[in-house]
């Protein structure tokens, strides 16, 4: 397999292509490819030219932490969730996601989602008694990991500076159905920085690690 990725040595710097060569393996995610391609004291690109190291994140490796995202074949995913054997041909392209500054590599700097959600004060303050019968949509919108992979193919979002995108939205309908005294400055804000530009692309739920059934929590925000 030919393993091309778009590399970049800081955040200053100019991107450039690199690509390598690794003995397919049916059973190998894309996170477990890089850490083999890694371990390697002598990494070499197809060429036979010496390549430092590939900058990535990852943390549990197992889908939780959202660490891991990047993109894919072109399409939003987290490393450690894709397998080889899913990928359509003998090449595999490896980009960092593109809504954020890169750091290095495939390492982006997603900040600005905590400090969207830190401007629009995201927290309960007084819990209040939820309704029974939305539990089970609560906690699927709690599962959230904040990896920005909805926020790279959402259309609407571009820096984060006006449309805070899906994970703010999520984050709006749990802390609205938990707080009565956060609930009304909650709805402003959702209004300002997520309802007044969403087109309903909806391209934010095709592409969620977790499955959050973002279009309900749209839905019972709107309402509200």
């Amino acid at each position: 397999m030919r393993v091309k990725i778009l590399r970049q040595k800081s955040p200053n710097s100019q991107p450039y292509w690199q690509e390598f060569s690794y003995e397919y393996k049916d059973n190998q995610t894309v996170a477990g490819m890089l850490d083999e391609l890694n371990y390697k004291d002598d990494l070499t690109d197809i060429f036979c030219k010496h390549a430092p190291r590939i900058q990535w994140e990852c943390s549990c490796l197992q889908g939780m932490c959202g660490g891991c995202a990047m993109v894919i074949n072109r399409r939003p995913a987290l490393a450690c969730e894709t397998f080889l054997r899913d990928i359509k041909g003998d090449t595999i392209i490896l980009e960092p996601l593109s809504k954020f500054p890169t750091i290095c590599d495939l390492v982006v700097d997603r900040g600005i989602i905590q400090e969207n959600l830190k401007k629009a004060n995201t927290y309960i303050k007084e819990y209040k008694n939820s309704d029974m019968t939305q539990y089970d949509h609560m906690y699927s919108a709690g599962k959230c990991l904040k990896c920005g992979l909805c926020l790279e193919v959402c259309p609407n979002y571009k820096d984060g500076k006006s449309f805070y995108g899906a994970a703010f939205a999520n984050d709006c309908y749990l802390i609205s159905s938990r707080s009565d005294s956060r609930k009304v400055a909650i709805k402003e804000s959702y209004k300002a920085n997520f309802a007044k530009s969403c087109s309903k692309a909806m391209s934010c739920v095709d592409v969620c690690p977790m499955k959050i059934p973002t279009l309900a929590s749209i839905a019972k925000m709107n309402r509200r």
